[in-house]
């Protein structure tokens, strides 16, 4: 094993969509122990995302304890936070640290994703008639305030588009589209070119090429980014279920698989490690 950091399998990664433990939905891992794995593999940072409970405090915790990797957290705006509430956007942003980054704009819990699953509970709603509501503009003007990253989440491709629109203009400088391919997005490339086109990074997830959530090929995704542009692209791993491999791992079979379809490693390199960096602000 090399003794140079620089020259570890994932040197200078950073996943911006790493699911773990402790969690109400069963993981493979928890966070402290991922953050070490991540660590040994040369990665620069991690995200943690839970569907249901604020991740800052916990990646405050996990930087004390796994140090030399960056650790940042979140808030995913589903039914246990009250849906689209800017108030737990404002306290995400305020816990010591400053390790709360991203806003999901709701995952398992919005109509979008709720209607696709054809199931019958509650939804957390993000527009209606083609209109976003009043609550989800509040919650964009807290995310501008505290210069927080919005996450479109779980959105149908068309409320996609119109978050991108209005967070510009409540001032909102970091959008990425929350696996924009895979259910229940399912944006175009059309779509995912117009939105590249109007600020925001597109996101691809190795979630949606392996295990229970697969909906496509490497092929599939290579003719994406090719249209997107690699500038504007970001490789997460959006790993943690049970039937899929460790984050770390999940990584490289992501990449090698990219490199079957033409990709390059210079290429790969931009979107995995450049272009999250500066969604994060550390460049």
């Amino acid at each position: 094993m090399t003794s140079d950091p620089s020259e570890l399998p994932l040197a200078g990664v950073i996943d911006i969509h790493c699911h773990c433990g402790p969690d109400s939905l069963a993981r493979t891992i928890d966070a402290l122990d991922l953050a070490r794995l991540a660590k040994a593999q040369g990665m620069r940072g991690i995200v943690l995302k839970n569907h249901f409970e604020p991740t800052a405090s916990l990646a405050y915790l996990v930087r004390k304890v796994v140090t030399g990797i960056e650790v940042f957290g979140g808030v995913a705006l589903n039914l246990p936070v009250g849906g689209m509430n800017p108030h737990a956007v404002d306290h995400m942003a305020k816990v010591t640290g400053g390790a709360g980054r991203f806003v999901w704009m709701g995952s398992f819990d919005t109509e979008a994703q709720v209607l696709y699953s054809k199931q019958s509970r509650p939804f957390v709603s993000v527009s209606s008639n083609g209109e976003l509501l009043p609550e989800v503009k509040n919650v964009l003007d807290v995310i501008a305030r505290h210069d927080l990253i919005l996450e479109t989440g779980h959105s149908t491709s068309e409320e996609v588009l119109l978050l991108i629109q209005e967070a510009h203009r409540h001032g909102v400088r970091q959008i990425v589209v929350t696996h924009a391919m895979i259910a229940p997005i399912h944006m175009q490339i059309s779509q995912m070119k117009e939105a590249a086109s109007n600020g925001a990074w597109i996101e691809f997830v190795y979630n949606g090429l392996i295990g229970p959530f697969k909906e496509f090929e490497f092929a599939d995704y290579a003719q994406a980014i090719r249209a997107v542009g690699i500038d504007k692209c970001v490789l997460s791993s959006d790993m943690g279920h049970p039937a899929n491999p460790p984050h770390p791992d999940g990584l490289l079979s992501f990449f090698e698989g990219l490199q079957r379809e033409g990709l390059t490693p210079a290429e790969i390199e931009v979107m995995s490690k450049r272009n999250p960096a500066l969604i994060l602000g550390l460049d």
